[in-house]
């Protein structure tokens, strides 16, 4: 796809320069940090110091202003160098930041989004539960008002930045008699990260002057096969205490609030996707050509070229279903809401990219690994 069709300058120099970031400092030291599961807290500061973990925001709440195909050119090029470092980006915008900014009231937005698009602190969503995960309507975090206060009992599973974020989005049932997805409503919880000291030491991760809501906790951090730098843990609910204010959006609105983030939250995979699998070929390239067999590198032979065909073309394939959706969603800089074309439901415009993009580096990864030897 020509770089001309939906990039404009600005959009060039972005890429460049996360681009120059992402093979600079992200991909040397990323094996060392996925081998040891260890949160990559130096380069998240790095990160937060070239503003990426407030790219779509406006300027007046602490972000970047720039528009969403800009932060999708970011996910996409640091998922080329490592997908943990891409997902702790889009994990914190997309699925910790953008409900505050697309439903919470202009105290939570002044309250919350500068020290989350700042990177000052990192943010979550909390909807995945034991019992609800495709099926959110399974619900079974309960949260009961109290006069001034709402007390949430329950869990949330598989939550990325659970220990070292502070911010989170969450879902709790807050009308028991309500079926399935009605009767759910959406709160921001706080809590302080699990890395205190690193955070400390780098200077990012943690504000010791936002509230915390007493309850809530963060359970042991899961030994993943794969993306082992990104945190992810449950999320914990022990009568916890989280005030009026806190509310997110009307009451029992919360799940189709969470609907409309998690279309914005595809767009952001499928761009990741592509980064991987647009390294993968990268890697593949590097060492075909370089790898020699029968006096010549293994890159001449016709088999081999078929294979590095197939991961172009699939590549470029999955760049048409990405890079188009993601110029389509718009950043308002005034009102901080995203705006979407009315002609499609957004589910319908969201849904395309991460499909092919996803299946597509589940393949090109496979094919890197057995070219590689």
């Amino acid at each position: 796809m020509h770089d001309s069709l939906y990039f404009s300058d600005h959009h060039l120099q972005v890429r460049d320069m996360v681009r120059d970031f992402a093979q600079r400092v992200v991909k040397p030291s990323a094996p060392q940090y996925d081998r040891d599961s260890a949160f990559p807290w130096d380069n998240v500061r790095r990160m937060a110091d070239l503003g990426l973990f407030g790219i779509p925001w406006p300027e007046e709440l602490g972000g970047s202003g720039m528009d969403y195909l800009s932060y999708i050119i970011v996910i996409h090029e640091l998922a080329k160098g490592d997908a943990s470092h891409a997902i702790t980006v889009s994990a914190h915008t997309t699925l910790g930041t953008s409900p505050i900014v697309d439903f919470g009231t202009d105290e939570q937005k002044k309250r919350f989004v500068p020290l989350l698009a700042t990177g000052k602190v990192l943010g979550g969503f909390g909807l995945t539960e034991p019992g609800a995960g495709s099926d959110a309507g399974g619900t079974r975090t309960v949260a009961v008002d109290k006069g001034d206060h709402f007390v949430l009992n329950g869990s949330k599973i598989f939550i990325t930045h659970a220990g070292v974020g502070e911010i989170f989005a969450v879902t709790a049932r807050t009308d028991p008699a309500a079926k399935k997805t009605h009767g759910i409503s959406a709160f921001i919880v706080t809590k302080d990260t699990t890395d205190l000291e690193q955070a400390k030491r780098v200077g990012v991760g943690h504000d010791a002057s936002l509230p915390k809501c007493p309850g809530v906790l963060a359970a042991k951090k899961e030994d993943k096969l794969g993306w082992r730098a990104s945190d992810t843990r449950e999320l914990v609910f022990q009568d916890a205490i989280v005030p009026k204010e806190n509310v997110l959006g009307p009451l029992n609105n919360g799940f189709r609030q969470f609907l409309h983030t998690l279309d914005g939250g595809r767009v952001g995979l499928g761009a990741l996707s592509l980064g991987i699998a647009e390294g993968a070929l990268e890697e593949c390239l590097r060492y075909t050509g370089t790898r020699k067999q029968f006096g010549r590198p293994i890159a001449s032979f016709q088999g081999v070229h078929f294979a590095l065909a197939d991961m172009a073309t699939e590549i470029e394939a999955a760049t048409w279903c990405t890079t188009p959706h993601g110029s389509r969603i718009k950043a308002s800089r005034s009102s901080a809401k995203r705006q979407w074309p009315s002609c499609t439901p957004p589910s319908s415009r969201c849904a395309p990219p991460p499909k092919p993009s996803s299946c597509m580096a589940a393949t090109a990864t496979p094919r890197t690994i057995r070219w590689s030897g």
